[in-house]
């Protein structure tokens, strides 16, 4: 092969490369999604629609989820003094995975006023894959226990995935994901890449581009010595 040639295929080889970098990149889908709560309280039922964010933050071998709520639901009729109030819910796993995930956080921070709208701190828990796929992740029943009573709210408008990941199940994967409640809502993971397809497209984008530098640098050496060979003749 001539040395034009070898040249222009090392060139190729390095821009097909970073552009299969970037085709590999991982699918991470978010979306705010309206759901409506009917809750069995201990002074009757009461329905409220909350938009609810769920994401996830790689951790080790796992994700970190933090499931949010923009809106209260449910009400006391009576003030909920700090700390009175514990919030918990799980996240319906579908797609490659099924199951459910548990979320927990911290009780309220501070007191909530009667006959208002219980704001739901944030809650998380840890879900390890363990098998390969897209696997969706819909908000499932909210738990509110508070001054030795339980309220149960259900979604009732089977409310579309909040999340969607494309995760590798770990060596020994078995059937179904494993997961684990969190303690505090404020972990969010710090210091670890968030699991958005901007984040991934960056990351993998500028690997990618390293890639086809890497390669034209090989080119340019190449040129250089073939220049310099025939100097010296």
């Amino acid at each position: 092969m001539s040395y034009r040639k070898r040249t222009a295929a090392l060139a190729s080889a390095a821009a097909l490369a970073g552009s299969a970098v970037w085709m590999a990149a991982p699918v991470a889908r978010a979306e705010v999604v309206d759901v409506n709560y009917q809750c069995k309280t201990p002074i009757g039922d009461k329905s409220a629609v909350s938009p609810i964010d769920i994401k996830g933050v790689k951790s080790g071998s796992g994700y970190r989820i933090t499931m949010s709520w923009q809106k209260g639901v449910s009400s006391s009729p009576v003030e909920l003094g700090k700390g009175a109030m514990t919030p918990s819910a799980t996240i319906t796993l579908g797609g490659a995975d099924s199951g459910t995930l548990a979320v927990s956080g911290p009780a309220n921070d501070t007191a909530i006023p009667a006959n208002t709208p219980i704001k739901i701190s944030d809650l998380s828990g840890t879900y390890t894959p363990e098998k390969s796929g897209e696997v969706t992740f819909t908000a499932g029943v909210l738990t509110i226990k508070a001054l030795g009573t339980t309220t149960t709210c259900t979604p009732t408008n089977d409310p579309g995935p909040s999340l969607t990941l494309d995760v590798s199940a770990g060596s020994g994967g078995g059937a179904g994901g494993s997961a684990q409640g969190g303690g505090s809502g404020a972990d969010t993971g710090a210091g670890l890449p968030q699991t958005g397809p901007e984040d991934s497209a960056v990351a993998l984008g500028t690997l990618g581009g390293t890639v086809l530098l890497a390669g034209a640098a090989g080119a340019l050496w190449l040129t250089r010595r073939h220049q310099g060979a025939r100097a010296g003749r």
